[in-house]
């Protein structure tokens, strides 16, 4: 069976995959990868409450038990990040927004790879990129940046799904831009899903069926549950309890505290509901996504971005 390997480096405003080169794997290790805006916090919370018994914060999860190693402007310094990992003595979770092309794969690890709708994803994104700070734009387009800043979000939000749809960053990508592509990362992932250590959810999915979800987490990563632990977990991390956790983490902050998005953490948690795209793209938006499809997708690809379940 052919297995994947990296061969290309993503290094832009968010990204840099050679911050991975480093990392030394532990069997049963997990990483939750997606492209953005599909369920990554979602799955992580899972995750540190099944893991770890309990979701503390929002901050704790993302700076802490379960960080994001491919962030660019990182404020932890890479040693001392591999420092933190390294300390874990829990099963490791870690994040990345990587494609499997520049994301190292072991055997030995588990992949979640957590997808959704493009045209949900788009929605979100828009809210996500629109609402970022000056502060956040600072910090992405530093001293240190590699190639062309990050530009600042365009308000119309039809000219915004143009560029984002037929537009990439990285010379080989056709789709994503100003970021980095949505397609192009779940397709990486899906050329080898017959692989036994990838394992695919869809966010509708999770949505539909949380107790559901977290039974077939536990199962992909050897983590046995009980149906008490279910209820549990399931409690803490639908959607209503993540946004109260944000909203208390913006209460708690100290009023100097610099933010990433206008309306603090409980922006970033917006609505996490699907299908807003309708009534807003309109027939010519989605004749453009229906030729990104065709370009970057296989039909089965497409099919399960569309509709989720089983992947298989």
């Amino acid at each position: 069976m052919l297995t994947p390997g990296v061969t290309r480096v993503y290094r832009n405003h968010h990204l840099d995959s050679t911050r991975w080169a480093g990392f030394q794997p532990r069997d049963g290790d997990i990483i939750v990868t997606t492209s953005y805006k599909a369920g990554t916090t979602f799955t992580q919370c899972i995750l540190a409450s099944m893991i770890c018994g309990g979701v503390e914060s929002l901050q704790k999860v993302e700076d802490e038990i379960s960080p994001w190693i491919d962030a660019r402007p990182n404020p932890i310094l890479l040693d001392a990040l591999y420092a933190m990992i390294e300390a874990q003595d829990h099963q490791r979770f870690l994040k990345s927004h990587l494609a499997l092309d520049g994301l190292p794969y072991f055997e030995n690890v588990h992949y979640i790879v957590v997808a959704r709708d493009p045209r949900d994803v788009f929605m979100s994104f828009a809210n996500h990129y629109r609402n970022y700070t000056d502060f956040a734009y600072a910090q992405f387009n530093d001293a240190e940046l590699p190639g062309e800043p990050l530009p600042r979000a365009e308000p119309d939000i039809h000219r915004l799904w143009k560029n984002w749809i037929t537009r990439g960053w990285f010379e080989w990508e056709s789709e994503g831009y100003p970021f980095w592509g949505n397609l192009h990362h779940t397709q990486s992932y899906w050329d080898f899903r017959a692989l036994p250590n990838l394992h695919f959810l869809h966010y509708a999915d999770m949505l539909a069926d949380l107790p559901g979800t977290i039974r077939r987490i536990a199962g992909w990563v050897g983590h046995p549950v009980t149906e008490a632990e279910v209820e549990r977990i399931a409690g803490e991390v639908n959607f209503t309890s993540m946004k109260r956790k944000a909203i208390q983490a913006d209460e708690t902050a100290p009023d100097d505290e610099p933010q990433f998005f206008e309306g603090g953490n409980a922006t970033f948690i917006n609505r996490g509901t699907n299908g807003r795209w309708r009534g807003v793209l309109t027939d010519e938006d989605l004749e453009l996504y229906e030729a990104a499809k065709a370009r970057v997708l296989t039909p089965a690809c497409a099919a399960w971005l569309e509709q989720g379940g089983d992947p298989a």
